[in-house]
């Protein structure tokens, strides 16, 4: 069984995510094979490859084409699991619009995919709590919203911070998950396995 993937021109993640579905679809052995435009997709598909125990190999055919060939071994550890934490759910901390510090459109774009990517992974976190800027990223007009809500659909608990959504003037315009309050972060945080901060 062969696949080959057309990734070229695909930001981040979706060259990682797109082959992670196609994988996902073996049965038996086989090849994916997976063509972007740049060195840093083909280091994320190595590492896809890696995690998972599958040989892989890129070659650079120009400037601007690689292709990178996994083989496929579904005996192996796979790529899905069924869910097992080791301790306490997973809750995802967004305190700002941004990701990471430096320029601001980058810092958005980043938190996109970011947000994106959460939709992809296996398994989804548990909760995500939004405050401070972060709330922007819950209510109308956000460029997240239905990323948001595939993962409220998927049962992950949205929290937005009250005082927050209060704060910036935006209350009335949530658009997915609840309203949340200080008591109920702290002690979601607080009964977490893994907190995690992007």
């Amino acid at each position: 069984m062969e696949k080959k993937l057309d990734c070229k021109g695909m930001a981040c993640p979706l060259p990682v995510v797109t082959a992670k579905k196609a994988i996902e679809e073996f049965t038996e052995e086989g090849i994916v094979e997976v063509t972007v435009d740049n060195e840093t997709a083909v280091q994320n598909l190595l590492k896809l490859a890696g995690k998972n125990n599958f040989n892989a190999a890129s070659e650079k055919k120009s400037e601007e084409e690689f292709v990178v060939r996994i083989e496929v071994k579904p005996e192996g550890e796979e790529i899905k699991n069924d869910g097992e934490k080791k301790s306490g759910p997973t809750t995802v901390v967004i305190s700002g619009s941004t990701m990471g510090s430096g320029d601001d459109e980058l810092g958005k774009n980043l938190m996109k995919a970011y947000i994106f990517a959460l939709t992809n992974v296996t398994p989804t976190p548990d909760n995500i709590i939004f405050y401070n800027g972060g709330a922007y990223l819950t209510v109308e007009g956000s460029a997240s919203l239905e990323d948001l809500k595939n993962l409220e659909k998927a049962g992950v608990n949205i929290m937005t911070c009250g005082t927050c959504l209060n704060f910036y003037g935006i209350a009335d315009k949530l658009s997915v998950g609840q309203v949340s309050n200080m008591y109920d972060i702290a002690q979601t945080m607080a009964d977490s396995g893994s907190v995690i901060r992007p």
